[in-house]
C-alpha cells in the first residue's frame, strides 16, 4: 500500500511530512509558496494519519520504507525532504537509510534523541472524544469538550482538522488512535547509534522550544556532516505555523 498524498506545482520534488496527530494539509499555505518557486511539492499523510492507510504495525523504519515505496511508485529518483517532529524524526531516518535517494534534508525542531512521552493529556482527550456522540455531533461541541482535556486553542483546532463526516451529523477521527496510543513508545525513539548522513542538511528550531537543547547540538552534527543549525525567534515548537515568512525564508535560501 502507498500512503496517500496531495501533489502541488511542478518542478523539483520536495516531499513534507508532518508531526504526530498532523496530516499534509497542515502545510498547504507553505506548500503553496514552494510550488511557486519550481517545486514539486508532495504533501505526504504518515501511516495512521490522515487520508493514509491505518496499520497496526508501526514504527520510524516502517515510515521510512513507505517514503521509498512512494518514491519508487511516483518515479522519484532524487528528493529535497522536509520533515517536523514525528515527520522530521522518520525524515531523518530515511535520509540514512536512502541517502541515494536524498538532495538535501531540512529538520523542523526535533533531535536525532531519545524523547520522552508526553502527550498523555491530548491522547486521553481524543480518545475520549472518539467515544462521545454528543461530541461529535459538530465542531463547535468536538472543540468544547476538547478544551476540558486541552486548553491552548490553537493545539486544539490542530487536532480538531483530524475530524470528518462519517455520516449526516456525525463526526469520526481520521487517525488511528488505538494504534497509537498502544504504539506511544515509539514516537520518541532515538535515531540508531552511529547513524550518518553526508549531504546537506538543515535543522530549525523555535526560539522558545525545548525541543533542540544545546546539549543536543553534538549529536546532531556528528551524524549528519553538513549539518547548519538555525533559530527561528519568538516561536514555539510549531514554528512553520507560528512564523511561515521566516520558516520559509530559511527553507528557501537552504535549498
Amino acid at each position: 500500500m502507498i500512503v496517500h498524498s496531495n501533489i502541488l506545482g511542478e518542478g523539483k520534488p520536495l516531499i513534507i511530512l508532518h508531526g504526530f496527530l498532523g496530516m499534509g494539509d497542515n502545510w498547504k499555505t507553505l506548500a503553496k509558496q514552494f510550488a511557486g518557486q519550481g517545486f514539486e511539492v508532495h504533501l505526504v499523510d504518515q501511516r495512521n494519519h490522515g487520508r493514509s492507510f491505518h496499520s497496526d504495525a508501526f514504527s520510524y523504519e516502517l515510515m521510512a520504507n513507505d517514503l521509498k515505496k512512494y518514491c519508487e511508485e511516483k518515479e522519484l529518483p532524487s528528493i529535497d525532504l522536509i520533515g517536523h517532529s514525528m515527520g522530521g524524526k522518520t525524515a531523518m531516518l530515511f535520509a540514512v537509510m536512502y541517502p541515494e535517494l536524498m538532495s538535501k534534508l531540512i529538520v523542523a525542531d526535533i533531535a536525532p534523541k531519545f524523547y520522552p512521552q508526553h502527550h498523555q493529556t491530548i491522547l486521553e482527550g481524543l480518545e475520549a472524544l472518539s467515544t462521545n456522540k454528543e461530541a461529535l455531533k459538530g465542531r463547535k461541541e468536538a472543540d468544547a469538550f476538547l478544551s476540558h482535556y486541552i486548553n491552548e486553542v490553537g493545539v486544539r483546532q490542530f487536532l480538531l482538522k483530524n475530524l470528518y463526516w462519517v455520516d449526516k451529523g456525525v463526526l469520526g477521527l481520521r487517525v488511528n488512535l488505538p494504534v497509537l496510543i498502544q504504539n506511544i513508545e515509539q514516537i520518541g525513539e532515538a535515531l540508531p547509534v552511529n547513524s550518518y548522513f553526508e549531504k546537506p542538511a538543515l535543522f530549525l528550531r523555535g526560539g522558545n522550544s525545548n525541543y533542540i537543547q544545546k546539549e543536543d547540538e553534538g549529536a546532531i552534527f556528528s551524524a549528519f556532516a553538513k549539518a547548519e543549525l538555525k533559530t527561528i525567534p519568538n516561536v514555539g515548537h510549531w514554528l512553520h505555523a507560528e512564523n511561515p515568512t521566516q520558516f520559509y525564508k530559511e527553507v528557501m535560501a537552504f535549498l
